[in-house]
């Protein structure tokens, strides 16, 4: 399993007591070492929201496109609703809110473990998202990313070739309560496509009438 943990401290009580129950622990102090470390094989996320170098939830997002199923679990010292739903909008499978009791975190994974069938999905194309940056990399070319333009493209790349809905783009790229006109999603997938355009990429992102939108390969 990953844990990405920026508390040192922390990170070392939670690894040895993880490793005292059996579980192969691989450590990251931040988001840049995090997506460095997580694999194809890794098992389950136990992710820290407020990192030094990234939103946790981004990290997540960056995971997800990159084509890493596994479960995530959020560490974060936030309990507001709005906090969990923007987790779980990332991608996330679960929320655990500091300070915890290791064993109900180590519940949580063995929730997290029964049920998870790790998955991996290519990324389209080579494409890559930095979430420290916010930025998106083909080979040598990079264009920048907001935040909102990160989210949305990190939602849909996460799932090629299947369709989002708009609902699920909406929560991904706005904070809950966020007031987001009709079509501004619309104008924001439009920014991403160039942003595509602008590093060379052949995929795109197909508008899916009524419904939302998805990531394809030519």
């Amino acid at each position: 399993m990953l844990l990405v943990e920026d508390d040192h401290a922390l990170r070392d009580v939670v690894a040895r007591a993880l490793r005292e129950e059996g579980l192969d622990v691989i450590t990251a102090g931040d988001g840049h070492t995090a997506l460095a470390s997580a694999t194809e094989q890794t098992s389950v996320v136990v992710l820290d929201i407020g990192l030094p170098d990234a939103d946790g939830r981004d990290v997540c997002l960056a995971l997800r496109a990159r084509g890493v199923m596994a479960p995530v679990l959020f560490l974060t010292a936030k309990d507001a609703v709005h906090e969990r739903l923007a987790g779980f909008a990332a991608g996330g499978d679960d929320y655990l809110t500091k300070p915890f009791h290791l064993a109900e975190l180590m519940a949580r994974l063995r929730v997290l473990l029964r049920r998870s069938e790790t998955t991996s999905t290519s990324t389209l194309s080579g494409l890559a998202l930095d979430p420290a940056r916010h930025a998106l990399s083909l080979g040598e070319k990079t264009a920048p990313l907001s935040p909102t333009e990160f989210r949305l493209l990190a939602a849909l790349l996460g799932r090629p070739g299947e369709v989002v809905r708009r609902r699920e783009l909406l929560r991904a790229g706005w904070p809950d309560g966020a007031i987001v006109h009709e079509n501004t999603l619309d104008q924001y997938i439009a920014r991403v496509r160039r942003k595509l355009l602008q590093i060379g990429a052949t995929d795109r992102i197909e508008t899916v009438r009524g419904v939302g939108y998805r990531a394809v390969s030519p």
